[in-house]
């Protein structure tokens, strides 16, 4: 029988501007991915959200991002590595005690938008985020891109990683994701959608030439932000588990 985590990022509400359906999202995912502060979300959503997943039992995660509310953590930073780091640990610090206040515990962490990105190939950059992640917690695994450098630094420095891999996003040729500036970055197609689902349980991911590449993945990301989140989400979770597929949380 196959198992499959199903991950979203949320908590990234912030003052009077709601983003996004947590309690529905959680419902019908494994893992939680919760903001940290510096890209979304502010300490009363944050601790809301961290409720909501222990009420539907689902797993938190730190989703530390870079300094940018403005642009959503989506942009790049040049940034000094050592800067970087005490950010992640700061962010993940947060979390941590928040999640504690409810109760729950961080249990894994995953990356945010462009820092995410940046990490598949920028060495620096994803040895600061390695480095934070040992000096918080060297038993937080890290959800990660396929074959980038944060998964070889990692695993050179002894951290586990977690393969991820997305619903609702293209792929490149190489294995990488076509950047949001491209629009036809985003799938809406929830057939489409469902048939990328299906091929990464499996082991494959069609890019968007058609190329068919392998892939292995520990965890599928629902973002919460796409458009028509929650009904896509269910459906997800109700075909896989129709077709005996476990979803469970790797943490």
């Amino acid at each position: 029988m196959s198992v499959i985590d199903l991950n979203s990022d949320v908590g990234e509400s912030f003052g009077n501007w709601t983003f996004g359906d947590d309690a529905a999202i959680l419902a019908n995912v494994s893992s939680a991915n919760v903001a940290c502060g510096f890209h979304a979300g502010d300490p009363v959503g944050i601790r809301a959200t961290v409720r909501a997943a222990v009420r539907t039992g689902t797993t938190v995660g730190a989703h530390p991002g870079y300094r940018d509310l403005a642009g959503f953590g989506r942009r790049f930073i040049d940034m000094d590595a050592g800067e970087l780091r005490d950010d992640v640990i700061y962010q993940i610090g947060a979390l941590q005690a928040l999640a504690r206040a409810e109760g729950a515990a961080v249990r894994y962490v995953k990356p945010h938008g462009a820092l995410y990105n940046t990490i598949v190939r920028h060495e620096a950059q994803a040895r600061a985020v390695v480095d934070a992640v040992l000096a918080v917690d060297p038993a937080l695994p890290l959800l990660v891109l396929p074959g980038s450098a944060v998964e070889r630094i990692a695993a050179e420095a002894g951290l586990r990683t977690v393969a991820e891999a997305f619903a609702d996003r293209a792929y490149r040729p190489d294995g990488t994701l076509v950047p949001r500036s491209d629009p036809d970055a985003v799938l809406h197609d929830i057939d489409r959608i469902l048939d990328h689902v299906f091929r990464l349980v499996d082991g494959t991911v069609r890019a968007a030439d058609g190329t068919v590449l392998p892939v292995t993945a520990g965890s599928i990301c629902v973002h919460g932000d796409t458009p028509g989140a929650v009904a896509m989400a269910e459906r997800i979770h109700r075909e896989l588990t129709a077709r005996g597929v476990v979803v469970q949380s790797f943490a």
